[in-house]
C-alpha cells in the first residue's frame, strides 16, 4: 500500500510539473530515417499495433526529475514507462489478456522490444523502448511510420506482420519532446492508407497534430492538457479497438481508465484525453 501511494504520489509531481525547457534543434539526424519497405511482404490477416515509447529520462528530457531509479532513460527494466507499475512493459505482462511472446535488444537506440500476442484474438502488440536520450528518433519514427514513409516486419514463430506504417494503429507514450525541439520533416502520408494513432504524451493534440496534418490519420485518443502516461490507458483502449468500437467508445474507455487510477471524473478525463481533430 505505501508502495503504491508513493508511486502515485510520484505520478502526481509528474503531472503537475510537465513543463518542457526551452530549446530550439532541428532534425538533421532524422532526414534519413524515411525507410519505407513497400515491397516487403507480410500476412496482413494479422493485425498488429506499434508502441513507440520514449523512455523517462532526467537527464536527457526537458521534464521536472524523478527519482532516478526511475528516471534512467537508459535503464528500461525500472523505468518509470517500461519497467514500473504502470508501465507498458510491466503493465501488459500482468494483463490476462496478453501473452509475452518475445523480447529482444534492437539496436542502440531502441534497447528493448516486446511481442505481446492477444489471448484471444489473432493481434499482436509490438512495443519498442527507446534510450531516453533518443527522444528525438523516437518521436520521428512514429511520425514517419503514422504517414506511411516508414515501414518494415518481423518474423513471429514462422510468420510474417507487419509493423511500423505496415501496422494498422500506432502510438507513442513519454514526454511530449516536441515541447522542446522541433522537426522541420515532411510527414505527408504517401500510401493513401489511413492509420489510427494514440498519442499519450502531454498536449499531444496541439503538437504531435500539426505534424500529422497531410499524414492521413485517425486520432482514436489524444490529449488537451498535461497528463500521465500510463499503460492502462492503452491498454483499455485497446480493448474497444479489437471489438470494432467507434472513436467515442474508445475514448470513453481510455477516460474510464484514467478517472480510476487518477481519482479524478470522467468527465474531466474525456475532456483531457480527446478523439479526433
Amino acid at each position: 500500500m505505501i508502495k503504491s501511494i508513493l508511486y502515485s504520489f510520484v505520478l502526481l509531481f509528474i503531472f503537475c510539473n510537465c513543463q518542457s525547457k526551452t530549446e530550439t534543434a532541428l532534425s538533421k539526424e532524422n532526414s534519413n530515417q524515411n525507410t519505407s519497405k513497400d515491397t516487403l511482404v507480410y500476412d496482413t490477416s494479422i493485425q498488429t499495433a506499434h508502441i513507440f515509447v520514449a523512455l523517462c529520462d532526467n537527464k536527457y528530457q526537458g521534464i521536472v526529475p524523478v527519482p532516478s531509479k526511475i528516471g534512467n532513460g537508459q535503464d528500461p527494466a525500472n523505468n518509470l514507462y517500461w519497467g514500473a507499475m504502470y508501465g507498458i512493459k510491466t503493465y501488459f505482462k500482468n494483463s490476462k489478456d496478453w501473452k509475452l511472446v518475445k523480447s529482444s535488444k534492437q539496436n542502440d537506440f531502441v534497447l528493448e522490444r516486446l511481442v505481446f500476442k492477444h489471448k484471444t484474438q489473432n493481434f499482436y502488440l509490438i512495443a519498442d523502448a527507446y534510450d531516453g536520450k533518443e527522444i528525438k528518433k523516437a518521436t520521428s519514427d512514429f511520425l514517419y511510420s503514422s504517414s506511411g514513409q516508414q515501414k518494415d516486419t518481423i518474423q513471429i514463430k514462422g510468420k510474417t506482420i507487419g509493423i511500423k506504417g505496415n501496422a494498422k494503429l500506432l502510438s507513442y507514450i513519454g514526454h511530449d519532446g516536441l515541447m522542446d525541439f522541433q522537426l522541420t520533416d515532411d510527414f505527408k502520408n504517401t500510401d493513401e492508407k489511413q492509420r489510427d494513432i494514440i498519442v499519450l504524451a502531454c498536449y499531444s493534440k496541439r503538437f504531435f497534430g500539426p505534424h500529422l496534418e497531410d499524414a492521413k490519420v485517425n486520432p482514436l485518443v489524444w490529449t488537451s492538457n498535461l497528463m500521465a502516461p500510463e499503460a492502462y490507458i492503452l491498454h483499455d483502449a485497446l480493448s474497444g479497438y479489437l471489438d470494432k468500437e467507434s472513436n467515442t467508445s474508445i475514448q470513453t474507455r481510455a477516460a474510464t481508465a484514467y478517472s480510476k487510477y487518477q481519482k479524478c471524473s470522467i468527465k474531466a478525463a474525456k475532456n483531457l484525453l480527446v478523439t479526433g481533430w
